[in-house]
C-alpha cells in the first residue's frame, strides 16, 4: 500500500539541522505514527512521503515555510524576572505555558536570561531553520473510523486517550 490521505503511517527517522546536528530522532523508540492528511506532521515531510511504501528509505529537506514557518522577530521580547514568579531558576531553553493577547495559550520559550532581563519568544524552536530528514517507511496501512473520525492515530492496544 502506498502513502495517501487517511493512511496510518509509521517512520522511523532522524532530524537533522544544517550543520548536521541531529535535533530529533525515533532511533532507539517506536516508529512515529501520524495519520496522514490530517497536519499531524510538518507539511514538508507529509508531502514528500506521498506515494511512498513500507521499506522506502528517503532523504527529504524541508524549507521553513514548509515547516514551522519563517522566524519572526516580532514574537520576540525582554520580560522582568517577576514575570516568572514562582519558578526557581530560569534558564535559556525552557518553555512556559503564557496567555495571548486574544486570551489563548501559547507556547513560549526562553532563548536568554541577562540578570533581570528575560528574553522570551513565541516562536516555534526551529522556525526559520532547514531541516533534514532522513526517513523509513516501516508500515502503511488504512486508517480506521475511529481514527479518521478523531484525527489521529490510535495506538496498538485502542490507547489514545
Amino acid at each position: 500500500m502506498t502513502i495517501k490521505e487517511n493512511s496510518v503511517v509509521s517512520i522511523d527517522y532522524t532530524l537533522t539541522n544544517d550543520q548536521g546536528e541531529v535535533i530529533d530522532s525515533s532511533e532507539g523508540q517506536e516508529p512515529l505514527a501520524y495519520l496522514h492528511g490530517f497536519s499531524n506532521i510538518i507539511p514538508g515531510l507529509e508531502n514528500a512521503l506521498v506515494g511512498k511504501q513500507a521499506g522506502e528509505s528517503c532523504k527529504v529537506t524541508v524549507q521553513p515555510a514548509d515547516g514551522y514557518g519563517e522566524y519572526n522577530p516580532e514574537l520576540t521580547q525582554v520580560v522582568p524576572a517577576e514575570a516568572f514568579e514562582g519558578v526557581d531558576t530560569v534558564e535559556p531553553g525552557m518553555q512556559f505555558h503564557a496567555q495571548g493577547p486574544e486570551g489563548q495559550v501559547e507556547m513560549i520559550t526562553v532563548t536568554a536570561v541577562d540578570g533581570d532581563e528575560i528574553t522570551i519568544s513565541g516562536n516555534h524552536p526551529l522556525a526559520g531553520q532547514v531541516l533534514h530528514f532522513d526517513v523509513t517507511i516501516k508500515d502503511v496501512r488504512e486508517a480506521t473510523e475511529e481514527e479518521l473520525a478523531h484525527g489521529h492515530v490510535h495506538g496498538p492496544h485502542d490507547e489514545h486517550h
